[in-house]
């Protein structure tokens, strides 16, 4: 608790600067999702404190005079303390320093044709859904459609508290088993698509990028957007020498911002290269990870023959199918958190 009254003291001293406001606004916004993050925690704290010291004088005067009306009360009061204590304590789980940050989604089709690509469609879906009810912000950097449906691929920044610190539980490969509404004789399909989640990389964070190791093209989106979109080439393509990383992005009408958005994802891959190297980890992210089909997923959506959607990494288990991909996720984030 100390540590975060010494950020919030560090960051309000930023922010009472005269010239605060004329900043990046990208910069100020993140400082003021920042301050208000830490005041939140610290707020709780204050209170969770406040209101378990009167909870204890309670329930001495209930004891004192025996009093079964007030027990009651303390018994309330303890039930909503304990309530706001697994707040806190899953919060806590959020401690690594990336957490706090957005985070970058990106969801390919893998294995399965048409039926994989209705699968991506249905994942970022549940994703939209998961963000709407956090209050969380979707920004479409990148899509392309399916031949027949669904999508592809497609990438988006997602921004609000701790965006990375609960999205990083849904990196890896997901599958999907149902009878397939693409397959005239009613057969059970199977189908894979790979979630790659990464840090957005802050401004006050360097990412040395040389330009004679880029590649910049420009083309004309296939996506929506207008005839603005489809008749100028305003959509871009960053390609990364050393490393091979390609981005894109083609959602925004102008080829700056299609630019700035790419080079936006390309630091938040070069970023996570770095952390993986530094750390010695051997995460799969985009260019490393497993192929996306039988054997590597990390949680299975089975439809049919029985409804259920199970985490392979914690062996949780939750029945209701509809909620799950209506954005009920929180379960697995929450058990994937207290895992790690």
């Amino acid at each position: 608790m100390d540590n975060l009254e010494e950020e919030l003291k560090k960051l309000e001293i930023i922010m009472a600067q005269p010239d605060f406001w004329q900043k990046d606004q990208d910069e100020v916004a993140y400082l003021s999702q920042q301050r208000a993050l830490f005041k939140d925690r610290i707020d709780l704290w204050n209170e969770l404190h406040r209101e378990t010291e009167d909870a204890e004088i309670l329930a001495e005067m209930a004891i004192e005079e025996a009093d079964d009306a007030t027990f009651k009360e303390v018994e309330k009061d303890v039930s909503r303390l304990q309530q706001k204590v697994k707040v806190l304590e899953f919060q806590s789980l959020l401690d690594d320093p990336d957490d706090k940050r957005n985070a970058i989604v990106a969801i390919n089709a893998g294995a399965g044709g048409t039926e994989a690509q209705d699968w991506v469609e249905m994942l970022y879906r549940m994703y939209i859904r998961w963000c709407e009810n956090r209050g969380m912000n979707v920004q479409i950097i990148d899509h392309l459609e399916g031949d027949e449906a669904g999508i592809k691929n497609i990438t988006f920044a997602v921004t609000g508290p701790y965006a990375y610190g609960y999205l990083k539980s849904e990196h890896g490969i997901h599958r999907m088993v149902r009878i397939s509404p693409f397959d005239a004789t009613g057969r059970r399909h199977t189908s894979f698509a790979s979630v790659s989640v990464l840090p957005e990389v802050d401004k006050n964070i360097e990412i040395e990028i040389d330009e004679k190791d880029l590649r910049i093209d420009t083309y004309r989106a296939s996506g929506p957007g207008g005839q603005h979109v489809n008749k100028t080439s305003s959509a871009v393509r960053i390609t990364h020498f050393p490393t091979g990383i390609v981005v894109q992005c083609q959602n925004e009408k102008s080829q700056h911002r299609n630019k700035e958005m790419a080079m936006k994802v390309l630091k938040a891959r070069l970023y996570e290269l770095e952390r993986e190297k530094r750390e010695e980890k051997k995460h799969e992210m985009h260019q490393s990870q497993k192929e996306i089909a039988w054997g590597s997923q990390i949680r299975s959506y089975v439809f049919n023959p029985y409804r259920m959607v199970k985490d392979h990494r914690t062996n949780l288990e939750v029945g209701d199918v509809d909620r799950v991909m209506n954005g009920g996720i929180d379960p697995f984030i929450n058990a994937y958190l207290r895992l790690r």
